[in-house]
């Protein structure tokens, strides 16, 4: 069954997102062990396909998280002013002064290059959003007050604590009774699982909230560990031929729970700084792909997939269709991964001049 999204006119936000937004610590072309200077952005995997909508497809969004209420939560504040993203639904906790009951979550992480892979190191325990419960937010009021047409959010923010998937549900469940549609990425993360029970644990709360997507995202690695889906016939890499594996496994996935749409990309990384690039979509019973891009040239690979998520969310809100909407999410996705940071700095005209296939002569 196609999505049903409603109108614009009926809703205050295009999307709302539920997540973790992070100082990003970047040391450049050094390493973090060996660096001097960091320069500073805001990331997170939800906020990032909120910011995406905004930044480059000028759609209405909202973010909902928490920061310690202290000059970084400022400074991350003030990052997202920057982006556009409507922080209206931003809670803001007191701060202890050293950070014992609740701080902000803070993201070092190096880009790699060559045969060097990207490295990530975050220091996010007790963040303020990790300790969010339901019923804190009114989300009958977000979806129903005012209105969205669709909710997105993840495993990353279902990882943090205990209480972060209950919110999740809460959240999924009102935003169905109120016709939003929901997309959820499950974006596995072994440094946050490993403590709390590893992939058993992840497949529980994921297996749990699944039920009540619409819109299933992830990689390989992701509907494997995530949802405890194998993939066979794969080697540690993805290639063109390689593809058909992805159909079965979703075939799998859409027979036990309901999902409207699942989306994955298709990524073999080469190098640090060289991957085949490309992207399947299923829905309501067909397949749709956007080309491999090979040998697609990478300065920043933090942050792809998210730029797919928004992409082709962006699609399917404009009724576009799922084969536009696929092509939309792997070129933004692509060009996300030319640039520094979590956070794309594409335009709408580049994505639509990369869909076309047009190459990178310079445009004066």
């Amino acid at each position: 069954m196609p999505l049903s999204i409603k109108p614009c006119e009926q809703c205050r936000w295009d999307l709302v997102s539920l997540g973790e937004v992070m100082l990003r610590f970047d040391p450049g072309d050094r390493r973090i062990a060996t660096a001097r200077l960091f320069e500073v952005s805001e990331g997170g995997g939800e906020y990032n396909v909120a910011r995406g909508l905004k930044r480059c497809f000028g759609l209405r969004t909202a973010i909902v998280t928490a920061f310690a209420d202290n000059p970084v939560g400022r400074l991350l504040e003030d990052l997202i002013y920057q982006g556009g993203v409507d922080q209206s639904l931003v809670r803001w906790v007191p701060y202890d002064g050293v950070g014992r009951t609740v701080r902000n979550g803070l993201n070092f992480t190096e880009r790699g290059f060559g045969v060097r892979a990207a490295l990530g190191c975050s220091d996010r325990g007790h963040t303020a959003v990790s300790q969010l419960k339901s019923g804190e937010i009114d989300w009958d009021e977000v979806f129903g007050k005012h209105g969205a047409r669709w909710f997105h959010t993840g495993g990353i923010f279902c990882a943090l604590s205990e209480t972060t998937p209950d919110v999740a549900l809460e959240a999924m469940k009102t935003a169905r009774k109120h016709g939003t549609v929901v997309s959820y990425d499950l974006n596995y993360r072994e440094s946050l699982w490993k403590g709390v029970g590893g992939p058993k644990r992840a497949q529980e709360v994921n297996r749990r909230l699944a039920p009540f997507v619409d819109v299933m995202l992830g990689n390989e690695e992701d509907f494997s560990a995530a949802l405890g889906f194998e993939v066979s016939g794969l080697d540690e890499h993805i290639s063109n031929i390689e593809t058909e594996a992805f159909r079965a496994m979703i075939r799998k996935v859409t027979a036990e729970f309901p999902f409207k749409v699942v989306a994955t990309t298709l990524r073999k990384a080469k190098t640090a700084t060289r991957n085949d690039w490309g992207a399947i979509c299923w829905e309501d019973r067909l397949f749709y792909e956007a080309k491999m891009r090979e040998d697609l040239d990478i300065f920043d690979r933090v942050g792809g997939g998210d730029s797919f998520a928004s992409g082709l969310i962006y699609g399917f809100l404009e009724q576009k269709g799922a084969q536009w909407a696929v092509e939309c999410g792997a070129a933004h996705g692509a060009l996300a991964m030319t640039t520094p940071g979590d956070t794309t700095m594409a335009t709408l005209k580049e994505v639509l001049h990369v869909m076309k296939g047009a190459g990178a002569r310079i445009a004066r």
